[in-house]
């Protein structure tokens, strides 16, 4: 379980430098330094985003400072009162970063702490973003061999919360041991626990065959069913929220090599990895798989997946050179 006492004091954090920064969502990474206790400087990381906003009511502020009216407008700066129901920024601390982690986020993390790290991949260096086109052929050529080749610790934390060792008490549902395809669903880290807009929880499959959407097959679509279902009876029962009210997707390419499903408010807009073409609908992804024919290959493996790739993922510079290839391939056609 992790412990809420970290070994080091954020106010010694020596800043370096910004990783990268964005305006629109708020949040930030920066690079320095931090002492572990009874220990030396560590690279850092500190990533910091605005909390969501507590519903509104003038008891909440602290002061008003107003720059300008016209007409019927007006605007201003306002400065929230300190509050011990919610705080006004997150903070996330990876001590000690590795070079991985500070060139780009590797597709999983040794800490379950830093699990909000992950999700999305390749946060903290600014990057920029190409659209590829994987076929069939790619994937098998290219990126199977890629995903075949993490080692398993990359992904320790995602076993440490299946086998029962880390965050027990967050765990919202599991399914019972012998169930062939079971999953277990809990909040991710990105969300306060708090603001029902910003809700966000994560299933996680506890059978370890299923990597990317590209594994699914017909035979995985009670599973996904299940999903859908517990993530609704879930949002209704704890948060009181209805089925309707939350969006479930799937990450390709995915931040880490694990199945899992994104549970989000459906209100909860402006996530850079809910972007067209990264995030798949669980619903749609059902309906495709229903779609297949008994015994044949799952359409999800007879497609080409198009998606966002940054440039300093493991990924980019072998899919960057088979765009080329598909390329001369389209012009080769004639059409």
């Amino acid at each position: 379980m992790a412990s809420s006492e970290p070994p080091f004091d954020l106010k010694d954090f020596k800043v370096e430098r910004v990783l990268s920064e964005d305006p629109l969502t708020h949040n930030a990474a920066i690079l320095g330094s931090l002492r572990l206790a009874g220990g030396e400087d560590r690279p850092t990381i500190v990533r910091v985003e605005k909390a969501a906003l507590p519903s509104f009511s003038p008891d909440i502020l602290d002061s008003v400072k107003f720059l300008g009216t016209t007409d019927a407008y007006s605007w201003g700066l306002a400065w929230l009162k300190k509050s011990e129901e919610g705080a006004d920024i997150k903070i996330s601390v990876i001590c000690p970063a590795t070079e991985a982690h500070i060139r780009k986020v590797s597709h999983a993390h040794s800490n379950p702490s830093l699990r909000i790290q992950s999700e999305g991949g390749y946060k903290y260096s600014a990057q920029k973003i190409h659209l590829v086109h994987e076929t069939p052929e790619i994937y098998a050529r290219i990126v199977k061999p890629y995903i075949d080749a993490f080692p398993p610790s990359r992904t320790q934390w995602v076993e440490d919360i299946l086998d029962g060792r880390s965050e027990v008490d967050s765990v919202l549902f599991r399914s019972s041991p012998d169930a062939p395809f079971g999953f277990l669903i809990l909040p991710d880290m990105k969300w306060d626990g708090i603001t029902m807009s910003a809700l966000y929880l994560l299933a996680i499959t506890l059978f370890k065959g299923i990597r990317t959407l590209r594994d699914l097959t017909r035979e995985h679509i009670g599973m996904l069913k299940e999903i859908r279902q517990r993530a609704g009876q879930i949002v209704k029962e704890r948060y009181g929220l209805e089925s309707t009210e939350i969006r479930c997707y799937v990450h390709y390419q995915p931040s880490y090599y694990h199945f899992h499903v994104h549970i989000v408010n459906t209100n909860y807009v402006g996530l850079p990895s809910m972007s067209v073409g990264q995030a798949h609908l669980l619903d749609d992804i059902i309906s495709l798989l229903e779609l297949d024919p008994p015994g044949a290959p799952s359409i999800l493996q007879r497609i080409t997946l198009s998606y966002g790739l940054g440039d300093q993922h493991g990924l980019f510079v072998p899919l960057k050179a088979a765009q080329a290839e598909l390329t001369k391939e389209d012009d080769g056609d004639g059409s």
